[in-house]
């Protein structure tokens, strides 16, 4: 392993709380605890990062892939046995996509710059940051400095649905808090990182606004990290046609939402796009445009 991609390893566990999933246990652990009316035990705290420890081991299997690891079966008081999501009292890392999708950003940019295939990188659908992140750190690492990282949101979380296909798939502000992240408080995490600088660039507003007036020529890598059909439609129809030939095109949630999976294939079979859709783990994938 070279010095560069040891040191982009470090940095997607990082991103991802790789390093202290033991304290992301020790987070559900107490949360647990609090909902059952329970007092958190001492000795379990201190004793979670301990090997062999089975809560963060199934922490660690579940990071690798961005399984939601925050949906705890507990037994309530009437006896029924219930899945409870902690995930607006837990989720604190910078990413939540997991190693498998990240290692596939880092395997699609070094083809990318192998290849010479030209052009920016962009993500729509950011939340903390993380991902765009890696990019960002993946083209100082390499010295590749006349590229950009677009980093499109609303920063105000998902929209709530209107489009048809939507329905029944609400995760706008009121209903799950933890999406919505702040332009600035994204901004502080590539500070922290050092990579807030003049090669990212911030597109804030609804795609179907901010993205097909972007001045963005050419895209090498679009990641579309939008949940719902018209995110996703909105992100295709306005940049897929400025990425170029040999570029790739990931797409985060199709596997974990089916209005992001049918605006995908809407949208390839329109356009007549027969490129293999690649599978990543059980919700990312990627195509390769011919």
């Amino acid at each position: 392993m070279t010095l560069q991609q040891r040191y982009l390893e470090l940095l997607r566990k990082s991103l991802i709380n790789e390093l202290y999933v033991e304290n992301d246990a020790r987070l559900l652990y107490t949360a647990v605890s609090m909902r059952l009316g329970k007092m958190a035990d001492q000795t379990v705290l201190q004793r979670m990062g301990w090997k062999g420890n089975t809560a963060v081991g199934d922490l660690l299997q579940k990071r690798e892939d961005g399984s939601p690891w925050w949906n705890v079966p507990l037994r309530m008081q009437n006896g029924e046995q219930k899945i409870v999501s902690f995930r607006n009292y837990v989720e604190f890392s910078h990413s939540m996509i997991g190693a498998k999708r990240m290692r596939n950003i880092e395997d699609c940019l070094d083809v990318i710059r192998e290849t010479g295939i030209v052009g920016d990188l962009v993500e729509t659908g950011v939340w903390r940051g993380g991902a765009a992140v890696f990019m960002r750190a993946y083209l100082e690492t390499y010295g590749m400095p006349d590229r950009v990282v677009w980093a499109a949101d609303s920063f105000e979380g998902l929209p709530v649905p209107t489009h048809p296909a939507d329905q029944g798939f609400d995760y706008s502000a009121k209903m799950m808090p933890t999406l919505v992240v702040p332009l600035d408080e994204v901004q502080s995490v590539f500070g922290r990182y050092g990579y807030l600088d003049d090669r990212v660039k911030f597109l804030k507003g609804w795609f179907k606004d901010t993205l097909p007036v972007a001045p963005i020529e050419r895209i090498a890598l679009l990641r579309l990290d939008g949940d719902l059909y018209e995110s996703t439609w909105d992100a295709l129809t306005a940049l897929y046609s400025k990425v170029v030939p040999g570029g790739f095109v990931l797409v985060d949630d199709y596997g974990d939402f089916l209005p992001c999976q049918r605006a995908v294939h809407d949208f390839r079979d329109q356009n007549g796009i027969t490129a293999e859709i690649v599978r990543v783990d059980w919700t990312g994938v990627y195509w390769r445009k011919n």
